[in-house]
This record gives C-alpha cells, structure tokens and sequence, in this order.
C-alpha cells in the first residue's frame, strides 16, 4: 500500500528527493544529447540543467549523511501516494524539441511544489534551508525551459496560455475529463445495447442505460477522487477533479442513451450509433489536442475499442432475444 506524503520522515524525504534529482539529470542528460545535432544550443542548456541536478544530488546527499549517517532508507516514488510521475522519455524524445520543453517545464514546476510542501514539513533548520533554496533554484529551471521556444520553434507561433499552465490544467481537468469521457462512452455501450436489442423496448434501453451511466459517473468520480489528494502533484482539490471525472463519465454513458427517449426503436438506435461515432472521434480528438497522440493512432485505439465493445454488446442482446426468459 502507497504511504501518504504527510507521514514521510525527515529521512525519507530526503531519500526521496535524493533520488528524483538524480533521475531529473539522466531526463536532461537524455534531451541533450537527442538534441545536439539539430539544436546545439538547446543541447547546452539541457546540460547545463543536468549538471545542476547532479550538484543538487549531491548537495542533498552530503546533508543526509550529515544529518543521519551513510544508510539512506530504500523507498521509491511508486511507494508514496500521489508522487511526481514522469512521462517515458521515448515517448518525449520522439515529440521533439517542443514537447522537451514543455516537460521540462512541468517537472520543475511539480519538483518546486514537492520542496515546498517538504520544507514546509520539516523542523529540522538545516533540511529546510536546503529545500527552499532548491524550490526556487528549480523554478529558474522552469523559466530556462520556457526559453527555449523562442530561441528554437521559431517556425511555430507560441501559444496564448504558458506552457506550464497548460499542462497543469491537463493534470487538473482535461486527463480526468478524459478518462472519465473515455469510460463513460465506452463502458455503457454493451448493457444499452445489450438491453435494446434484447427487448426491442426503448424505455428499458433508456433505463439501462441511464442506470449504467450514473452508476460509472459515481464509481469514477470516487476512484478519481481518492487516487491522490493533489497536494503534492497538483493535480487539484480531489472532489473537484473527482466531480470532472464523475460528471465526464456520466455524460459519455447519456449522449447514446438519450435517443432512447425516441419511441420508435429503429430511429433511436440509428441515432445512438451516430451519438457513439461522435463520442469516440471526439475523444480522438482531445487525446490529440491535448495528449500528444498521433490522430489516426487515437483514433485507432477509440474506435476499435468502442467497436468491439458495441459489437458485443449487439450480439448479447440479439442472443438473449432469442431465449425465452
């Protein structure tokens, strides 16, 4: 079972930081050298941060070992709930200098956020002074990485909102909304039109189906909501993200369910199907605008996903229409 941020020891948050510096220099290290050759200049600022992180691992493994000795506790970020999760490196080295930049700038926005709430925790004087001078030393980081598109994306117009921002409210609202759209959309497709086509009956496919939808709603919603309490991601106040979700999922589930309110089956089922298309090519779509998915590769893993489980949802109803129940 993960271990919440507030019951970590001294010692433990130093380990804990220790050891996320170090992984930070080998993030920047890996940049640097994907972008040597085409961005020389963009490479040298990467090195540059990756030589910090390393002189910030250092600085915090010489105050452990003078506050606490040479045995450093053994816990990973996967031990504590809510910790700071790192995109895969491929996956970033792939996007290109722009998406380096934005993940740069995220994860120093979210390591300033964890020094914050550790110096904050900690009474020991020495601890403490070390972690805000490194807070504020990683908010220049985050400033250093916002640099570079001017620098280098000079073919792409820099958006209106900062790049940080956006990716907070990724965190905060659009990877919530997300999945929960996701769910919503895709989870009910089987029990509507399992129902309907079962009973040819619109009102029990509405009830069904408006059943299932509220009922993913709130199961999303508090699975969402006691994943992480936010306050050391940032990922925002747990009901508030819980409630995007949960309201999300419930509105994927009703968009095909409300033409089932129409009394003639034939016309409600054409229109639930249209709803269904229109649900998954617009969850392509924000995994597109907002996740950095290939289009067609979004639109692939939707589509298909939501097909099947319709598919198998049609065939169940059409067999149980045969029994005799």
């Amino acid at each position: 079972m993960s271990k919440r941020f507030k019951d970590l020891t001294e010692q433990e948050i130093l380990s804990l930081a220790t050891g996320q510096e170090e992984e930070d220099s080998r993030i920047y290290g890996a940049f640097a050298d994907a972008l040597a050759q085409n961005y020389p200049a963009s490479a040298a600022v990467f090195r540059g941060m990756q030589a910090e992180e390393l002189h910030h691992h250092n600085a915090l493994a010489d105050l452990y070992r003078q506050q606490f000795g040479e045995k450093m506790p053994i816990i990973k970020r996967d031990d504590v709930r809510g910790f700071i999760k790192r995109r895969p490196v491929w996956l970033v080295l792939k996007m290109g200098l722009k998406a380096m930049r934005e993940q740069a700038q995220v994860m120093e926005l979210e390591t300033t956020r964890f020094y914050r709430q550790a110096a904050a925790r900690t009474k020991n004087e020495s601890i403490r002074k070390l972690l805000t001078d490194l807070a504020q030393a990683e908010e220049g980081h985050a400033s250093t990485a916002g640099a570079l598109t001017e620098q280098h994306l000079t073919t792409e117009a820099r958006g209106q909102e900062d790049a940080a921002r956006r990716k907070l409210f990724l965190l905060q609202v659009v990877q919530p909304g997300l999945a929960g759209l996701m769910d919503g959309s895709v989870s009910t497709l089987a029990p509507l039109f399992a129902a309907a086509f079962a009973t040819h009956n619109t009102y029990a496919a509405f009830a069904v189906g408006l059943a299932a939808a509220v009922g993913a709603g709130i199961s999303m919603g508090f699975a969402e909501a006691l994943s992480d309490d936010g306050a050391l991601t940032g990922r925002g106040h747990p009901l508030i993200r819980g409630g995007v979700c949960g309201l999300m999922t419930a509105a994927g589930g009703l968009g095909h369910t409300l033409p089932y309110l129409i009394p003639n089956f034939k016309i409600a089922t054409i229109i639930a199907a249209c709803v269904v298309c229109v649900e998954l090519f617009a969850i392509s779509f924000i995994r597109r605008k907002f996740m950095d998915t290939p289009f067609l590769r979004a639109t692939f893993q939707v589509v298909v996903g939501g097909v099947l489980v319709l598919l198998a949802g049609i065939l169940i109803g059409k067999f149980l229409g045969t029994m005799d129940l």
